[in-house]
């Protein structure tokens, strides 16, 4: 209870605001860049895993400022030369987008994630790609995903949809998947 509390919040900030800060801000210039090469190692990795080959870098704007600075995503699919994600075609932009999602979760594990339609502007190779690579965390992330793609349905261990078999009506269904079962 705010009540309680004997000191006015006021009183309880430091006055000399800026000292206080110190401590954080050092930390981060020390701590963030080590992160962010950790990430960037990753990100390259992970792109060059997903598209079979290509480069893939990410590069602070202003390196002396790690509280303001941009982060620029360089990438450079197999045959392509390199360019800004700008420059890329959609689906290469989403498998970019993905390949830093995956790198993030590389460096810092959740055991939750939830995708709402990443993999849609992907074609079906790329879907493949991505579903494949979503088996490196079958152990230690639970991934919750949206979509309506069907090649990303088929690395699920269970499928939740929702059919309205009467109007107004909705009813949720649910299949468990044993095992992942190729196609011909």
């Amino acid at each position: 209870n705010y009540d309680a509390i004997d000191i006015p919040f006021t009183d309880a900030i430091p006055s000399d605001y800026d000292g206080a800060m110190g401590v954080p801000i050092s930390f981060l210039d020390k701590y963030c860049p080590e992160q962010f090469e950790i990430i960037n190692k990753n990100f390259s990795e992970v792109f060059k895993e997903l598209f079979s080959g290509g480069t893939a870098s990410l590069k602070l704007t202003d390196p002396s400022n790690m509280l303001t600075t941009g982060i620029d995503i360089v990438a450079s699919p197999p045959g392509k030369k390199l360019s800004s994600i700008t420059l890329l075609s959609g689906g290469e932009k989403t498998l970019t987008a993905i390949s830093l999602l995956f790198a993030i979760l590389n460096v810092r594990q959740v055991p939750f994630c939830l995708f709402d339609e990443v993999e849609a502007a992907l074609d079906e190779a790329n879907v493949d790609q991505f579903g494949r690579y979503l088996e490196h965390y079958k152990d230690k992330t639970q991934f919750l995903i949206i979509t309506h793609k069907k090649k990303t349905m088929e690395y699920a261990d269970t499928l939740y949809g929702i059919t309205m078999q009467e109007s107004g009506v909705s009813k949720l269904v649910s299949v468990t998947l044993n095992e992942h079962v190729d196609t011909v």
